[in-house]
C-alpha cells in the first residue's frame, strides 16, 4: 500500500496546548511522521500545521487518536475532514 500525505491543523484547546498529545501519538504510531510546517502557542490555545505521511490506514487512526486526546483536527486544504 502506498503512503499518503495528510496536512491538517491541530488545535489544542482547554489546557491541551501543555500536554505531549503530539509526542503520545508519535509513540503510539512509529510508521507514521510527523512533520511540524508551523506553530503558535499561546496561553489558552495552541495550532500546528502538521504534514503526516503513512499508510493511509495508520495515518486515519493516528488522527482519530489526536481526537480521542482531545484535540481539534481539521485538513489544511481538501481531503476529508476529521470531526473533533
Amino acid at each position: 500500500m502506498d503512503k499518503i500525505k495528510r496536512k491538517c491543523w491541530l488545535t489544542f484547546e482547554s489546557g491541551r496546548q501543555n500536554e505531549p498529545c503530539l509526542w503520545k501519538t508519535a509513540t503510539k504510531f512509529p510508521d507514521v511522521s510527523f512533520d511540524i510546517r508551523q506553530a503558535s502557542v499561546q496561553k489558552d490555545i495552541g495550532v500546528m500545521a502538521v504534514l503526516f505521511t503513512g499508510k493511509p490506514d495508520r495515518v486515519e487512526e493516528a488522527l482519530r487518536y489526536l481526537v480521542e486526546l482531545g484535540v481539534k483536527v481539521d485538513p489544511v486544504e481538501g481531503g476529508s475532514l476529521v470531526a473533533g
